[in-house]
């Protein structure tokens, strides 16, 4: 039987034995032949969020190279969902690095703001102003909103993560939101 008519519980079973023999080993060609199954998934994920080939390429190789220790801290029940989680992180750090994350792109985070009716002449201003806010929020809001809107994580996952309950997480992430409109409202003004 080839690799293509397993089921999926065969197939998510030797991408679990493939993942053992490489923490155990930490031969890179295992865990190359695990990432390479899973490749035309990273590039369609790199190329979605990056929107240029030459990048995409660039990134599939970046999140290899992370794989490398990631794999052997990571709890990993279904490799190809982590990895398209990898992925995208990975990607949006690009984007965010870049500076290419659009304001828009917090999920109307701030959709009423006059703010956000900018041109590209000022956007590095709306930019700048928008971390200047960000630094402003109190910590357990700064994160939460970070979490939430730029690394676009579930509530669950940012309870987990913080240590909080859902409740007082979803709570950080609607204070951090109206304190960021009342900051940028005002650096707007």
């Amino acid at each position: 039987m080839n690799f293509f008519n397993r089921s999926k519980s065969q197939k998510d079973a030797a991408d679990h034995e493939l993942l053992n023999v490489y923490r155990e080993t930490g031969d890179l060609t295992v865990l190359g032949r695990l990432f390479e199954k899973q490749m035309p998934l990273v590039y369609g994920v790199c190329l979605k969020y990056l929107q240029d080939e030459e990048q995409a390429k660039d990134a599939v190789m970046g999140i290899f190279e992370e794989l490398i220790s990631k794999a052997k801290r990571h709890d990993i029940k279904q490799f190809p969902a982590w990895l398209y989680a990898v992925s995208r992180n990975y990607c949006l750090m690009q984007l965010r690095s870049e500076k290419k994350v659009e304001i828009v792109s917090l999920d109307g985070l701030m959709e009423s703001a006059p703010f956000l009716h900018h041109t590209d002449d000022n956007r590095e201003d709306v930019m700048t102003a928008l971390e200047k806010c960000m630094e402003k929020l109190p910590k357990n809001q700064r994160q939460s909103v970070d979490l939430f809107y730029l690394k676009e994580k579930c509530y669950k996952e940012i309870a987990d993560v913080m240590g909080f309950s859902l409740n007082e997480v979803k709570s950080y992430i609607q204070n951090g939101k109206r304190n960021l409109k009342i900051c940028m409202e005002k650096s707007d003004g």
